[in-house]
This record gives C-alpha cells, structure tokens and sequence, in this order.
C-alpha cells in the first residue's frame, strides 16, 4: 500500500490544479465578466450616441500631432474598439506614422487595464498580478492603477515619437518612400 502513495499524491495534486483553475473561473463569472460586459456596452453606446463619423474625424485630428497621435490616439482606440481591433484607428494615419502607432497602441494595452479592463480583457492577468502584490502589502489600488495609466502615456508617447524616427532612418537608408 505504501506503493501507491506516490500515485495518489499525484492525482489529488492533479485534481487540484483544475479545482483551483475552477475556482478562478468562477470568481471571473461573477467578478470581472459582468464589468467588461457593461463597459464594453456603454462603450458602444457612446459611440453610437457620437457617432462614428465624429469618432473618426477627431481621430484625424489626433493623428495630426505627435503628441496627441502617440498618447489620445491609442486611448481611444483601445477605449473605443478594444484589443485586438484598435490598431485599426492607424487606417487615419499616414504611411510614415503607421508603425509607430502601432508601437504606442500595442504598448498602452497592459496600462490601459488598471482603470478599463475592458480594452483588454485578454491581458488581465498582467495586471491583477501586480494588484496581488499591491493588496498583500496592503497599499491603496487606485493610486496604483492612476500610477500605471499615466506613466503608460508617457512610455507610449516616448515609444512612438523613437519609432517614428526609427521608420524614417530605415525607409531614407533603404531608399523606401513612405509619404
């Protein structure tokens, strides 16, 4: 009998993992899905009540400047269509500035979860670990979350102005016209 303890050891281990998994589905269910349910439905019905063409001409405006196309652009497109679909906003932009955009939206989706979860649900686990070690110290969340917002803007903003001048060195080295 002494045999098997080995085995049952790891069968309960086993069993465990996916108890443990279960438990965490289920405080998803009831915790985080109905918020990003709700947020993503007023985001949609802000658009709506916007307007898209609205939406869009102010993306073009945003796009004009580079402060504003490396920091409010990103937000909003992460904001308004959520990650995946919010590199889409880089269709206001011109060639030259596409990648760059891109760099600054893909950067902000893990900063942009502190206070809209629903920009990107996927990457929540980035997030809530860094908020387990916060609560476990028994620091105040919000200051945290504050904290990881703006300094985000701030990253993306020096990220997209050095991609941007990145893009334009290679495309002028390469003989590459971006327009």
């Amino acid at each position: 009998m002494h045999g098997l303890m080995p085995i049952t050891d790891a069968a309960e281990w086993f069993i465990g993992l996916f108890q443990a998994g279960g438990k965490v589905f289920v405080a998803y269910v009831v915790g985080i899905i109905p918020t990003l349910v709700v947020l993503l439905t007023a985001f949609y019905a802000l658009t709506a009540l916007v307007g898209e063409d609205r939406i869009h001409n102010f993306a073009r405006f945003a796009g004009r400047y580079a402060i504003t196309r490396y920091t409010l652009l990103p937000l909003l497109s992460l904001l308004f269509l959520t990650n995946p679909m919010a590199y889409t906003f880089g269709v206001f932009l011109e060639e030259k500035h596409k990648p760059a955009f891109y760099d600054s939206a893909v950067s902000y989706c893990h900063p942009i979860t502190a206070l809209f979860p629903n920009a990107n649900a996927g990457e929540l686990f980035v997030y809530y670990g860094v908020l387990a070690g916060i609560q476990k110290l028994h620091l105040p969340i919000a200051n945290l979350a504050i904290r990881y917002f703006l300094v985000g803007l701030i990253v993306i903003l020096i990220r997209g102005i050095v991609t941007e001048r990145i893009t334009l060195f290679l495309a002028r080295r390469q003989g590459v016209e971006l327009g």
